[in-house]
């Protein structure tokens, strides 16, 4: 499915932190596990710029790894402030939601 792109934008940040917070990964990857939740196919020129956003904020932080055979690739890590901001959006994302709900449903 493909959803509106301001709803992913309003997503997609708390995403990408859930997916690195679970171990250490690279663009790709969690490309694929956005494309794996659900949320549908999220182009590079939308999430590199987004981790390097959270890499300049001190949410996460990346190292190059020599490729084998290949390319090097970016990894990248949470990081206590990382894991602090996750904790809120996680909080705030679900009070934003079930406010969203009750007005869209009509309740």
């Amino acid at each position: 499915m493909k959803w509106p792109t301001e709803w992913l934008r309003g997503a997609l940040t708390a995403a990408v932190l859930s997916i690195v917070s679970e171990e250490e990964t690279y663009g790709y990857l969690v490309a694929q596990r956005l494309r794996e939740g659900g949320l549908g196919v999220v182009k590079g020129g939308t999430l590199y710029p987004l981790l390097t956003r959270l890499e300049q904020d001190g949410d996460v932080i990346a190292s190059w790894r020599e490729g084998a055979g290949g390319p090097g690739r970016k990894y990248y890590s949470i990081t206590p402030a990382g894991k602090q901001r996750l904790a809120m959006l996680r909080v705030d994302w679900q009070i934003f939601a079930d406010h969203a709900t009750a007005v869209i449903s009509g309740k």
